[in-house]
Order: structure tokens, then sequence, then C-alpha cells
């Protein structure tokens, strides 16, 4: 009996040894990976900063910073990053050309984040005004879906508009100009022309847009640093539901990381209401949705099926 205890002892100690040794190495494998992110406008690295989410990180991040979902999705399609943030239409035009990307968790926000901006003396006054205008957005974005969603609203046709295709501070000094009539975009865009330049909004994503918006990874990131990632959108779950509460804590680090006002980025957090939510089969129908406005309005040829590009391996915990 006693030898059999002994044998116990020893086997239980040489387990224990070798699952500490393998704790050991796989935390040092661990450590040594670098997750490539990409961001818009420092928005996400902001909230993690604010909420304490980037102590203790056991890898490495490298932040991309981008100006839009655009060029952010052509570095997820060329691999330079492995997982990062963009709004349901532009993971939409990323698929649909063939990138090889998923969606591997989702937020939703209030769409009032989106709108249609025209300048403080436009005679513009609502969606059926921008007959025979011209039209600024980035192509591919939650801008240029909002546009394209409003004007199917008001029963206009795309070439019933002239469209301007280029990137956000393009557009702001075009419609500053008077180059554009309308400029289609989105917070903090929005807020800040609004706040700054006394622009009007004479549409919104009320109605229109799903609000959704995702962090999205390649197939090579998924299948090479998955636990990485799963970390990593648990990370950004818990920032954006600890800054719902703390917006004035959440607009001031925000604006010491990306040199935008306070007050500004207070309001985009305040009206947004940013928070996670999972990824399910009635998400993925809303998502099918969009698709499939994007076909009718002639700006996607082939009508696509989104549900294979998400993965619902990384599901959301309750903290």
């Amino acid at each position: 009996m006693r030898r059999s205890a002994s044998r116990f002892r020893f086997v239980h100690t040489a387990v224990a040894a070798l699952a500490a040794s393998f704790a050991c190495f796989a935390g040092a494998a661990h450590a040594q990976t670098t997750l490539k992110v990409g961001d818009q406008q420092l928005q996400t690295r902001g909230i993690l900063e604010a909420s304490g989410q980037l102590k203790d990180v056991p890898y490495k991040i490298e932040w991309f910073n981008f100006p839009a979902a655009q060029p952010l999705g052509e570095a997820l399609n060329a691999g330079a990053i492995d997982v990062g943030g963009l709004g349901d239409a532009p993971l939409i035009f990323a698929y649909a050309a063939g990138a090889r990307i998923r969606a591997v968790s989702a937020t939703r926000s209030v769409p009032v984040d989106l709108a249609i901006l025209v300048s403080a003396s436009s005679p513009i006054r609502d969606a059926a005004d921008l007959k025979g205008k011209r039209i600024a957005t980035t192509r591919g974005s939650i801008g240029h879906y909002l546009a394209v969603a409003t004007l199917e609203r008001a029963h206009l046709k795309l070439s019933d508009v002239t469209w301007a295709f280029m990137q956000p501070a393009d557009a702001k000094a075009a419609l500053a100009s008077g180059t554009v009539d309308a400029w289609s975009t989105w917070d903090p865009y929005v807020a800040l022309a609004e706040s700054r330049d006394h622009d009007r909004s004479i549409a919104n994503g009320v109605g229109v847009s799903s609000g959704l918006s995702f962090e999205a990874a390649t197939d090579e990131a998924i299948r090479t640093k998955h636990a990485e990632i799963a970390d990593f959108v648990q990370r950004v779950a818990a920032g954006q539901r600890w800054a719902l509460a703390h917006p004035d804590e959440v607009a001031a680090i925000q604006s010491r990381v990306t040199g935008l006002p306070a007050d500004v980025l207070k309001t985009v957090y305040q009206r947004a209401q940013l928070q996670p939510v999972a990824i399910d089969s009635s998400l993925i129908a809303e998502q099918q949705r969009t698709a499939d406005l994007y076909h009718r309005a002639d700006v996607i040829k082939t009508r696509i099926d989104v549900a294979p590009g998400f993965n619902q391996q990384f599901p959301l915990n309750a903290h």
C-alpha cells in the first residue's frame, strides 16, 4: 500500500512538473507572438488604454492606424495586419473582393453616428434635395452605404447624383471649398464637422443602417494566432462595456492619443452607445440584407452569401 501511495505521489509530481514545464513553454511562446492590429483614428486603442485593458497583455501588440476602413480592409487582404476593426459595409466590400478574412466579433452602435453632411449655408434640406448634387464619400465605407441606402429610401437612383470617392480628409476639404455639395461619413468626422465647422446633417443611419461593426481577422491569423485573437477580442469587448459608463475618461485619453478635442470625442461615445454583441444567425441575416442592398444598387456586381465571412469560434464572455 505504501509503495502504491509512493508511486502515486511520484507520478502525480512528475505530471505536475510536466504540466508546469508545458505551461512555461506555452507562456513563453505566447509572449513571443506579435499580433498586428489595424485601428481607425486610434479609437480601439484609446478605449483599451482608457479601460486598462492593455495591461498585462501576454503577447505583443503592434498597432497600425488608418484614416478609414477601406485601406484597413486592403491591409487585411494583403496580410499586412492580422486583425482590425471595420464597419459592416467595408467588411462586405472586402469579402466581395475575395479577401480571405472573417468577422470574429461584433459591436452595435446607434447609427446616428453616421450622417450625410452639408455646409451650414447649403440650400439642401433633405435627401430629395440631393438629386443632381455631388456627394463625397469613401468607396466601400459605411458612409458609402449610408448614401446608397438614403438615396434608395428617397426613391433616387445612384445615377441621380455625382459620386466623388475620396478619403475623409480630402472629403472634408472638398465640402468646405464647395467642390462637393454633401459628404457622407461617420464619427468622429461627423461630430467634428458639426461642432467645429457647423455643418448640418440632412440624413443619418437611423432606420437604414444596422449600426454593426466588426473585428475581422485573416484566415492565416485565425489559424496561427487563435489564442491571441480570442484574448484580444475579449479585451475589446470589456473596454467597450467600460466605456459606456465612462465617456469622460475615454474622451480624455482618446484626445491625448488622437489629438482630437475631448468634447467632440465625448459626443461620439455618448451618442453611439457602442456595445459588444454576439455573432448569431439574426446578425448574419442583417449583414446579408446590407450586402443585398449593394447588389440591388449594382455597387457589388454579384450577389454574395455573407455567412462564410463569419467565424463564431470567439464567443463573448459575460464580464
